[in-house]
């Protein structure tokens, strides 16, 4: 291993190798003669912080890594990564610059919790085979082959945030009422009245207040990944989230947070908006809503800053870059694949040739749909 994926160094009570989190037995695992060593548990319930907006809060406390941190910043890709201090590392793990930097006197607040990594390096590489070998419109050659993927397991830092909300409401709810009237068309040159069935609207107004506790909006503290494909990692079980521990990130990186908890703030009650916006509506009921407004007060706002598990990588396919990444804990995929411009060519081909039938059946045969309308 490189020095930046042995991040942190327990020394084995055996043999005094290097001690690194094992995925498998959820233990410190000595690298050399296999030894293993309990992890203490030191967490019942997540630690929920108040959210003061633009104070800082005991900060010497909540900045205590347990180990002396120093973060390394990517001059090519933006990424920061945070090793033991008095390490070195030559390359970024994000993209593979060796543009790196090392940056002291590193002020992060520590994870309050994490959830450690259950899938192994190896698992990952699995997930990713079955996963590509799903995906449409990739070449060939690139579907049977194994992929040479540079692995590397990082911890991506999480806001949560819970609060209370209170919420009142003015809007117009419609109600759709039917109605027959008579209308006139013209059939074969002749003119002619039928009956239709006509839909209006009935607007009325309405008003009420809602209320709506929230707990954990997880929202991504890295702003150096897709966060289209953070979402499709799937969800993370933060039922299984573990106390803080160094010995958790031997053996791998921790991502520097990029957002701030203010930052994370706006995004997770942009998100709670939207959520008591739509809730909102569903209590109202009715066919149409207009003229919606709602004013919403949070109180009780807590926090809590917390590391995921995700394997990060990339592979080169004819001369190009690609990234994927394999959830930690579950093991599901998200990333890009290359595409195969003759499939794509094909297929499309292939739908106009289908549509073009189509359009011509019908213009062959307007009887037909003629008889139906």
């Amino acid at each position: 291993m490189s020095d930046a994926t042995t991040a942190i160094r327990f020394p084995c009570a055996n043999c005094a190798g290097p001690m690194v989190f094992d995925a498998e037995s959820q233990n410190l695992k000595c690298q050399y003669c296999g030894a293993t060593q309990q992890i203490e548990k030191v967490l019942d319930e997540p630690v929920e912080h108040p959210f003061r907006d633009g104070r800082e809060e005991d900060l010497d406390r909540l900045q205590d890594w347990g180990t002396r941190q120093q973060a390394i910043h990517c001059e090519t890709c933006g990424g920061e990564t945070l090793i033991p201090a008095g390490q070195t590392t030559s390359t970024c793990v994000f993209c593979g610059s060796p543009k790196v930097l090392s940056q002291e006197n590193v002020r992060s607040i520590r994870p309050e919790s994490l959830v450690p990594f259950q899938v192994s390096r190896d698992a990952a590489l699995s997930s990713f085979a079955r996963w590509k070998k799903k995906k449409l419109f990739m070449p060939n050659d690139f579907k049977r082959a194994d992929v040479d993927s540079q692995l590397n397991g990082i911890y991506i830092p999480y806001w949560t945030y819970d609060t209370d909300t209170y919420s009142v409401y003015s809007a117009e709810v419609g109600i759709y009422h039917y109605r027959q009237v008579t209308r006139t068309r013209v059939v074969n040159g002749k003119r002619e009245t039928y009956t239709a069935t006509e839909r209006y609207t009935v607007w009325h107004p309405t008003r009420g207040d809602y209320g709506r506790s929230f707990d954990d909006i997880l929202i991504p503290a890295s702003g150096h990944y897709n966060s289209d494909l953070l979402k499709k990692l799937g969800d993370f079980r933060l039922k299984e989230l573990e106390g803080y521990k160094p010995e958790y990130l031997s053996g791998y990186i921790s991502e520097r947070y990029s957002v701030t908890r203010e930052e994370g703030w706006e995004k997770a009650q942009s998100r709670a908006d939207s959520t008591i916006q739509s809730e909102i509506r569903t209590v109202i009921g009715g066919d149409e809503i207009r003229n919606l407004r709602i004013r919403t007060t949070y109180d009780a706002i807590t926090y809590k800053h917390l590391l995921l598990p995700v394997w990060n990588a990339n592979y080169i396919y004819k001369s190009k870059t690609y990234y994927y990444m394999v959830n930690g804990q579950t093991g599901t995929v998200s990333g890009r694949v290359p595409r195969s411009a003759f499939k794509i060519t094909l297929f499309t081909l292939l739908c106009l040739g289908v549509a073009g039938v189509v359009i011509w059946f019908i213009a062959s045969h307007p009887e037909i749909f003629a008889s139906t309308s």
